[in-house]
């Protein structure tokens, strides 16, 4: 197990005219799962391929373990990587792929036994030792992937996108599977996907990127409830939040379909301003009585649409109702009857909504999630 530091560590390729990844700073806990997450092209993997030496960073330092490994070559690293792809050797059998690297570095065939068999164990795979990868599964040659980098013990675990080869339902178990994984072993971990809920369900700390600009670094309810911007409110929770451009006067925002109220907090937190930047969550969002002027609890909020999308999803539904220029999303319950095309009212709870200022976009208010999780560094 390692700490890994990034102090002001920055990448730009020959002929670039900007960086890759610009200042990125994070100190890890001992044996913290990190999960680096944004869009195609943020500079997620490129940070990935920085810890493991396979990219040089072009500023800063990066630590691991204490030691500045600038310049070491990334056999000398003490980490194990497991790529999208397993990049399993097809005509060596899963004991055989699991033991290559130890081979290479002359262990003693005991030793690679007893790792071999120890890593088995633990994912579940003892009875698959002598078959060939061609014989497995995609789970199975995951978890084979995942035991080639148990048995060298490392300091850090380094992954990318390792679950995106898998069908969505055998991604759920990998995910699970990782994660006790990781809580039984207690390595270092930094974990890189596009994909905002495997961010969720797995990162103790997750950094959002953004042309390879850190957006954020927080726990994942920190990132739900507190986002620092209109990026990281947007990418963070599935289905995204709903964005709105409104006029501020007397109390009030106001645009093109909808009025929303503000409460003493908010008003502060806007401030002086004449312009806002709205974020509402689908799950905050409810079917009103559009007979009632003010409903309990909303405080007069209201957005005013027409259907576009109902999707049910048995527990729930959502559906996408076009409130002026904007596609809003919202979440309600099963039992409530909506149709394409029919005109509804939304009610949000003031309390229930986000400010950003629209010129730097960043958070002005969040949400209060009660007891805070613990900050990031």
């Amino acid at each position: 197990m390692a700490i890994v530091a990034f102090n002001n560590v920055g990448k730009q390729y020959p002929g670039a005219e900007s960086l890759a990844v610009t200042d990125f700073n994070l100190t890890t806990e001992d044996g913290e799962f990190i999960v680096l997450v944004g869009p195609s092209g943020c500079g997620k993997t490129t940070t990935m391929r920085m810890i493991a030496g396979l990219e040089e960073h072009t500023q800063g330092t990066i630590e691991i373990g204490g030691r500045d490994v600038t310049g070491v070559a990334p056999k000398d690293r003490d980490i194990a990587m497991v790529f999208q792809s397993y990049a399993l050797y097809p005509h060596m059998s899963v004991r055989d792929n699991m033991a290559f690297s130890l081979k290479l570095k002359k262990y003693a065939k005991a030793d690679i036994k007893q790792r071999v068999e120890d890593a088995a164990e633990v994912l579940g795979i003892t009875p698959l030792l002598d078959r060939k990868p061609r014989a497995l599964s995609g789970g199975q040659r995951q978890r084979v992937a995942l035991g080639r980098a148990i048995v060298r013990q490392p300091q850090v675990f380094l992954m990318d996108e390792p679950l995106s080869n898998l069908d969505a339902k055998l991604r759920v178990d990998m995910r699970a599977e990782i994660t006790k994984l990781h809580r039984k072993l207690g390595v270092t971990t930094f974990y890189v996907t596009h994909d905002q809920t495997e961010a969720m369900t797995m990162g103790q700390r997750i950094a959002v990127m953004k042309d390879g600009i850190v957006q954020q670094i927080d726990t994942p309810n920190n990132l739900y409830q507190q986002p620092a911007n209109v990026f990281v409110g947007g990418f963070i929770g599935t289905p995204a939040m709903n964005i709105l451009a409104a006029d501020v006067a007397d109390g009030s925002m106001t645009g093109e379909g909808f009025t929303l109220t503000l409460d003493a907090a908010h008003k502060d937190a806007a401030g002086a301003r004449d312009r806002l930047t709205v974020g509402i969550r689908p799950e905050h969002l409810h079917l009103a009585d559009e007979n009632a002027d003010v409903e309990a609890g909303t405080k007069g909020s209201r957005l005013r649409g027409e259907v576009e999308v109902v999707e049910p999803l048995g527990s729930l539904t959502m559906i996408q109702v076009r409130v002026g220029p904007t596609k809003v999303t919202a979440q309600i319950e099963p039992h409530q009857q909506v149709a394409m095309g029919d005109f509804v009212t939304l009610t949000c709870g003031a309390d229930k909504l986000y400010l950003f200022d629209p010129q730097t976009e960043q958070t002005l208010i969040g949400i209060d999630a009660g007891v805070a999780d613990k900050p990031a560094a």
